[in-house]
């Protein structure tokens, strides 16, 4: 049989349906109610390139040194290009169709989803390199099951496979076909507590499809259960973002939340009986604290995934009684700041569940279990890192990934924001550090240098020290990444890079994506201009350069954007370089040779940048998006994209657009949009200098230079609103990004996103929310 139909699946069938279809088949198998569907076993893949006999070939195409990118990239291709060019047998072709013709009558739209058999392995993490694909139909079926298998072999997965030691030949690869859910409202539920495994069940609920929730596009609202006697509290977020699909395309798309249901609670009491129950049941019927995805369509629950909650500390006390429980939840928030503590008339000077005899000074959510006591060490600001020291406490208002290093120095977490699933929460459990989140007021309360004990059990930090350190919590060495907490804006906040070397700092701060990563200056580090790095490397190492730097980058942000701008510097910085004698002496460099205007001058040079960019897609970094710079019309425009296509980059499947940063390219951008381009970015640095005539880099005139001047604003506000006609975004990526003056200015124009300097990000998150927030009431009063 090449299929198995869920019904048919258990968790012992592990290696023939991977781990999506041994969770789904033991969920359908307990009598729970999962979307009817089907897997194409990773036996009928296997049985697929062997009997083509393409097996032998597809493995030895891949045995590449993975570092040496262009022999990566024809591995990637050669082994995609075996498997979608051997035609399907006729008969496996006929069981998949008919199998699929038994769901939702033949006319059914189906997820088709990978599930590599080592996927859910403890030392293995596939997922997310190979394919998935939504709302497919019988027409493209077949196709897309066969991209599932090639989704094995591409650069991403070929390089992750070798560089963990697997071997290619080991792993193999299921797909599951299942009737897509069309939800109302969906999320998450953790069956018992995270952190204690306490008999607390936590519940986040969105309106819509559910990759809201687990993307972290919206802030759901949180419910917290005591299994007990099922008291519970609600936390209700502002919902401003929706996931569904679309009726004319079938595509999943983002659309705002009506204004009536942004702040409406989405499950009613009814709804979370039923939850609880099928909680209760996916508990049992595995043994363990399970971590579900749910839907509901007119009125029935539905369970999408089942996995185990690998963060409840074993060491935890079994004898936490209902107290205890009722304290695990209190002060739970939606992850913006605003906590609904669960027992108001609680006192927080109460000290009869407290480890020691201090007072309780702070309480919060107790996050991460342990106890620990040391001196408080407030940060307000990354800088204020470095003072803290092995044994400290880290007190702050949200942790972000910048902190990991910091964290596993501190012996506990105090956070002023964040809830269950905020990144302290998460890190803080993964690496055994003790913390309380969402306190809202330690970073005032709690003074540097004091003194503490901090009870990550029940959430109160007490005064004083009462825990020997030997008695302390021991942190793990190691931590997976987590997304850091963030304040929901419809408008999306990103970050600008200069160097690839900083990635890990602006991945922390939360920003939606990268706005402007600069290709310059990983070119001038090389100490050599292109063509004279080429003459004595080759092109290939040049193509490897940057495919490494731009690839540093998207790792760290993937699948969040990463916008990376073609080279842009002026002929003055290449004269410095090795080989620089031979650039054109210029007067005024910022207006001459540089920008697109070098590039389709130099095409030659220019195709080898392109070329790491096709090769980057190759390799499955489809969140990399193509930006070209200082271009001044629509002639610009359809010169780059033809020289996208010479280099096998098709524009209308990739982003790319066009940097606003002239008069002319503001006053041309309607003619931009029907070119093609999907994106302008302002450039305000540029755009400012040449709308107002002042050199930016002339002292004698730099108080005339005025991003906010009204000229300046006007070109920024017509091409927003003639961009806007278009649906074309818009952003910007210049210094002035990180101003407030201008950040509500954007916000107000309607600017898809603003992208800000890394240590900026966080402040143009909360005005950007101020001033959407201010725009909402604005609009009803």
């Amino acid at each position: 049989m090449a299929v198995l139909w869920l019904d048919e699946i258990s968790a012992g069938d592990l290696e023939k349906v991977g781990g999506k279809g041994a969770s789904l088949g033991e969920l359908t198998g307990a009598g729970l109610p999962v979307p009817p569907g089907f897997v194409v076993t990773a036996g009928t893949y296997r049985s697929f390139i062997e009997e083509a006999e393409i097996d032998e070939e597809l493995f030895a195409a891949v045995d590449v040194d993975v570092d040496d990118s262009a022999a990566l990239a024809d591995a990637a291709d050669r082994a995609q290009e075996l498997i979608l060019e051997t035609p399907f047998p006729d008969e496996l072709r006929a069981e998949i169709l008919e199998s699929y013709s038994e769901v939702g009558d033949g006319e059914a739209f189906v997820a088709v989803r990978s599930s590599a058999t080592a996927e859910d392995l403890p030392d293995a993490s596939f997922a997310g390199q190979q394919e998935t694909f939504l709302n497919v139909t019988e027409d493209d079926l077949l196709d897309r099951v066969r991209e599932c298998w090639a989704s094995l072999f591409t650069q991403r997965a070929i390089y992750y496979r070798q560089e963990q030691g697997f071997d290619h030949s080991a792993v193999n690869i299921a797909v599951v076909i299942q009737q897509m859910v069309d939800a109302e409202k969906s999320g998450v539920m953790f069956t018992s507590h995270p952190s204690t495994g306490d008999p607390t069940m936590i519940i986040e609920a969105a309106w819509g499809l559910g990759e809201a929730v687990v993307s972290g596009a919206v802030s759901p609202d949180n419910y917290v259960i005591d299994r007990e006697d099922r008291s519970m509290d609600v936390t209700v977020a502002e919902k401003k973002v929706m996931h569904e699909k679309d009726e004319a395309t079938g595509q999943t798309v983002e659309r705002e939340v009506p204004e009536d249901k942004r702040t409406q609670r989405v499950i009613s009491d009814d709804e979370i009986d039923a939850l609880m129950d099928l909680g209760e049941r996916v508990e049992d019927h595995y043994g363990e604290p399970q971590d579900v995805e749910w839907a509901i369509v007119d009125g029935d629950v539905y369970m999408l995934q089942s996995r185990p909650i690998t963060t409840i500390d074993e060491g935890t006390d079994d004898a936490a009684d209902a107290t205890g429980s009722v304290d695990a939840a209190k002060g739970l928030t939606d992850g913006s700041g605003s906590v609904q503590a669960a027992d108001a008339g609680s006192s927080s000077a109460e000290t009869d569940d407290a480890s020691g005899t201090g007072d309780v000074i702070v309480d919060g959510l107790g996050s991460s279990p342990g106890t620990v006591s040391g001196p408080a060490k407030i940060v307000t600001k990354l800088d204020d890192l470095a003072k803290v020291s092995e044994g400290d406490i880290i007190v702050t208002e949200m942790t972000m990934p910048d902190m990991v290093p910091a964290m596993k120095r501190a012996s506990g977490i105090i956070t002023d924001e964040g809830g269950m699933t905020s990144h302290a929460a998460i890190v803080s459990r993964e690496l055994g550090v003790p913390a309380i989140v969402g306190t809202t007021n330690a970073t005032t309360v709690l003074e540097d240098g004091q003194v503490v004990t901090l009870d990550g059990d029940k959430g109160s930090v007490l005064e004083g020290s009462e825990v020997d350190p030997e008695e302390e919590t021991e942190p793990v060495e190691e931590v997976r990444p987590q997304s850091p907490v963030k304040p929901m804006t419809a408008t999306e906040v990103k970050v600008n890079v200069s160097i690839p070397e900083a990635a890990e700092r602006a991945a922390a701060t939360g920003a939606d994506g990268v706005g402007l990563l600069r290709t310059e200056h990983m070119i001038l580090s090389l100490n050599q201009t292109p063509e004279k790095f080429i003459e004595e490397n080759g092109v290939d190492d040049y193509i490897t350069e940057l495919v490494e730097g731009i690839r540093g980058v998207a790792d760290e942000f993937y699948p969040r954007p990463v916008r990376v701008r073609t080279l842009d510097a002026p002929s003055d910085e290449f004269r410095q370089l090795e080989g620089g004698e031979n650039e054109p002496e210029e007067h005024n460099p910022m207006l001459g040779y540089r920008g697109i205007r070098r590039s389709l001058d130099r095409t030659d040079v220019f195709a080898h940048e392109l070329e790491a960019f096709h090769r980057l897609y190759e390799m499955g970094y489809d969140n990399v998006e193509i930006m070209f710079p200082l271009v001044n019309d629509a002639e610009d425009i359809y010169q780059a994209k033809e020289c996208m296509k010479e280099a096998g980059i098709d524009p209308e499947k990739r982003k790319w657009g066009a940097m606003i940063e002239t008069p002319a390219s503001a006053l041309s951008v309607d003619e931009m949009a029907e070119a093609g381009i999907d994106f302008a970015s302002f450039g305000t640095n540029d755009l400012t200098q040449y709308t107002l005539a002042v050199d930016r880099n002339n002292e004698h005139v730099a108080d005339r230079f005025d991003e906010l001047h009204p000229a300046v604003l006007r070109l920024i506000g017509d091409v927003i609103e003639t961009c806007r006609e278009h649906d074309v975004d818009t952003s910007i990526c210049g210094q002035a990004g990180s101003k407030p003056e201008m950040v509500q200015f954007l916000a107000k124009e309607g600017i898809t996103s603003i992208s800000a300097n890394i240590d900026a990000v966080r402040d143009v998150q909360h005005e950007v929310k101020r001033v959407e927030q201010k725009l909402l009431l604005d609009s009803v009063r």
